[in-house]
């Protein structure tokens, strides 16, 4: 999984209206390269930076499902003006096709649920992942959180109805602490009762992870000035030695975090949850957000030292997802935006 970071993925929708940023969302998924830990790395994600990537939704109210849904493709509109994703048109099907995503692709259906397939087998497996532990998990935490179902097992669809809220533009004090409360119950679940259910367990985590540091060396290592490299190594080495032993979201950033005025509304796309290192969603919370915002989450989390350390090392990492990325799939504008966010991160003081 990637952190996700958020730095730099333009902000979903015009802020007015919950339905179309959302949608939007839920149809980035693990699009853009993110801030966090994991396999994609957006702009500012920890995950999709750390772990895999992005995603939304929307709510369209009551009109019927084409005039709520021509609606929504009018809000997507403007939200791929600003450079979030492009729907296609849904000539009036009441459907709206989500592009942009490297694992899944999704659909805002009848203005209030999301349907999402698969790209390649990996994308297949997370999904049938997310239908089976996310029903489980989701009445266990204080804030709402996607409940996929399987709607058609071949070709694979899953389905879920939207969650409320828009990703958080501009995140408080007062999100920070709901934020802190949602990751410490998360964070105490049972980890044996959701590998039951399918969730990747801890010797999954760290063969993914080991061979992944392997990728980052041969692939993205090389390309680095010449005296940033020992600092790169170091950094690789310390993500090696992370624990994984807590059930984690794997891909924490803005985009997957929603709010209305009333505050949190939900957290989505579960995609890259697994057994690993609770630093990981800590990453974005701790080290991309405003000073005030950190340190409330820091105080309703109880982030110790070592914690605080583990986030700042997958923080550095996010990028490095970019960079592979775009070397592996012939994308020179990829790999030299990741390089930049790289090279920047590296040079991140810890907060205090």
């Amino acid at each position: 999984p990637r952190p996700g970071d958020g730095e730099g993925t333009p902000p979903g929708g015009d802020g007015r209206s919950t339905t179309p940023p959302n949608a939007a969302h839920h149809g980035r998924q693990r699009g853009a390269p993110g801030p966090g830990p994991g396999r994609a790395a957006y702009g500012g994600s920890p995950t999709a930076s750390a772990g895999r990537t992005l995603a939304g939704r929307g709510h369209s109210g009551r009109r019927g499902p084409a005039v709520g849904t021509r609606r929504a493709a009018d809000g997507l509109r403007r939200s791929a003006a600003r450079g979030v994703l492009v729907p296609v048109d849904d000539h009036g099907t009441g459907s709206v096709e989500l592009t942009e995503g490297w694992d899944s692709a999704a659909t805002l259906v009848g203005g209030r649920w999301i349907e999402r397939r698969p790209r390649h087998p990996a994308a297949a497996d997370r999904l049938r992942m997310e239908t089976r532990v996310m029903p489980w998990l989701a009445p266990r935490l204080p804030l709402a959180v996607p409940r996929p179902h399987l709607l058609r097992a071949a070709p694979l669809v899953v389905r879920h109805a939207l969650v409320p809220g828009a990703p958080t533009e501009r995140p408080t004090a007062a999100h920070a602490r709901q934020l802190g409360t949602f990751l410490r119950v998360l964070h105490a679940t049972d980890a044996a009762a959701a590998v039951d259910r399918g969730l990747p367990d801890a010797p999954a985590t760290v063969l993914d992870r080991t061979e992944t540091v392997c990728r980052f060396r041969a692939a993205v290592l090389p390309l680095l000035p010449a005296d940033l490299r020992d600092p790169a190594r170091e950094l690789l080495a310390g993500v090696a030695e992370c624990p994984a032993d807590t059930v984690v979201h794997g891909d924490l950033g803005p985009e997957h975090v929603l709010a209305d005025d009333s505050g949190l509304t939900g957290v989505i796309d579960f995609s890259d949850a697994h057994v690993g290192d609770p630093a990981i969603d800590l990453a974005w919370a701790l080290f991309g957000t405003p000073a005030e915002f950190a340190a409330a989450l820091a105080d309703a989390y109880a982030v110790s030292p070592g914690l605080r350390e583990r986030a700042l090392l997958w923080h550095r990492l996010g990028p490095w997802y970019e960079v592979l990325h775009g070397v592996e799939n012939d994308r020179p504008a990829d790999v030299r935006s990741g390089l930049d966010g790289v090279m920047r991160r590296l040079d991140v003081p810890e907060r205090p």
